[in-house]
């Protein structure tokens, strides 16, 4: 038997409908709408002074989010947050941070946003922290919503998109042990109140905006505990968002060779896999306080080849010998695509966009080292179509700026392409 034509399908729909008999949803019309909807952080040790911080009210500014579509609509759009290429995360600010108040709001505004974008980004991931966003009883922070609607918009109307990554919890903390968030159902339940809250304030954003990153570097003791609450978490969100692009990581810290333990939804095109990357310890947190492994080294590191030569290594003595045994290695350009392979063989399996969502050296490493680091990460996320979420944009530690607002051109040189190959 011939097919009959969309023009006689549609006319004979028309004359059915006209007759009170039901329509039926054509098979091939459904078939076709599916397939079209397609670290180590820096100052990461918790400032005691957030718990008792202040959080000044709103003075009635309404959020800038886009009201054209009905709140009890589960409906998206089509379009994809994919592809994405360069970005920056925009830390401590709405995470890690006891500033308030016009400090807060100050601390990033719409001219960050154009410089960031003039830099060539396409991206911004913005942590947040249900101490900002929410009390203990859990009730919104009007003004920490203002400001994250605030940066959204300023994002929308400069080209860039942007990820909006639960970064800490009351219940999980990236550094501690045994957060209560995997044994604790009460502390589940504010978790996944958190994304309904979220998925409430952020869903009329379209999708090629907007993307969710579950939870920076899940610390489950059982790796099971991590699927586990990760499909809880994105099941609340596909009940209200089907199309939303989810953004997840592996266990303990986001790690690459914790990406086979990894266990996403099946059939979810609209996942980006995340994993962060700061090895070498030695070179990337050189001196770092919050890093306890590796702070107290104060003898010298080169990049690429052995961290630590051996004509130094036999001069080195006590504490900085005893860092240096645990810490030294070969590293390159090679060596740290091939640490980053189980990654890459995972996302490539599972036919799922990878990004890279933090990186980076802080400030005080030796500057060349430093610079040559960045510019070979850079060239492997090129090599292995990566995108690739700097950390991050303003700080003293890690930043393409300092908290003076001075640049670090050496660094925004690299980003940007400028730096000479070798």
């Amino acid at each position: 038997m011939k097919k009959l034509s969309k023009i006689t399908l549609f006319l004979c729909a028309l004359f059915l409908t006209a007759a009170g008999t039901p329509l039926l949803i054509n098979e091939a019309a459904t078939s076709a709408k599916a397939e079209s909807a397609i670290g180590n952080p820096p100052d990461n040790t918790p400032d005691d002074a957030l718990n008792n911080a202040p959080h000044n009210a709103l003075n009635n500014a309404p959020h800038n989010a886009p009201d054209n579509t009905p709140d009890d609509a589960l409906v998206d759009a089509p379009d994809s947050f994919t592809p994405i290429n360069k970005g920056v995360n925009i830390a401590h600010w709405l995470s890690q941070s006891s500033r308030r108040g016009e400090e807060r709001r100050e601390f990033f505004q719409q001219e960050d946003v154009a410089f960031i974008r003039s830099l060539g980004f396409d991206h911004i991931r913005v942590p947040i922290d249900e101490e900002q966003m929410w009390d203990e009883e859990g009730n919104k922070h009007p003004e920490a919503f203002e400001l994250l609607h605030n940066a959204i918009e300023w994002s929308r109307q400069a080209g860039l998109k942007v990820i909006v990554d639960l970064h800490i919890l009351r219940s999980h903390y990236f550094l501690d042990d045994s957060p209560p968030l995997y044994t604790d159902e009460a502390a589940l339940d504010m978790f996944l109140q958190n994304w309904r809250d979220l998925s409430g304030e952020l869903r009329d954003y379209s999708n090629d905006l907007v993307a969710y990153e579950i939870l920076n570097e899940p610390v489950a003791d059982d790796p099971e505990d991590w699927n586990r609450v990760l499909h809880k978490a994105i099941s609340e969100i596909r009940e209200r968002e089907q199309n939303r692009t989810i953004v997840v990581g592996s266990n303990q810290f986001n790690k690459v060779e914790n990406f086979p333990d990894l266990r996403v939804p099946a059939d979810d095109p609209n996942l980006i896999l995340s994993y962060h990357f700061y090895n070498p310890m030695l070179l990337t947190h050189y001196q770092a306080s919050w890093s306890v492994d590796v702070r107290d080294y104060d003898g010298p590191v080169q990049y690429p080849g052995r961290l630590v030569p051996e004509d130094v290594m036999e001069n080195l003595t006590g504490q900085n010998l005893e860092i240096a045994e645990a810490q030294n290695g070969y590293y390159d350009r090679e060596s740290m695509e091939a640490m980053m392979q189980p990654a890459f063989e995972v996302a490539e399996e599972l036919g799922l966009h990878l990004n890279c969502g933090e990186w980076g050296v802080v400030t005080y490493a030796p500057q060349e080292e430093r610079l040559r680091w960045y510019e070979d990460m850079r060239r492997i996320f090129e090599h292995n179509d990566i995108s690739y979420t700097n950390w991050n944009y303003k700080s003293d530690n890690f930043g393409l700026v300092n908290m003076d607002g001075t640049r670090n051109g050496a660094l925004i040189d690299v980003f940007t392409g400028t730096v000479g190959t070798r």
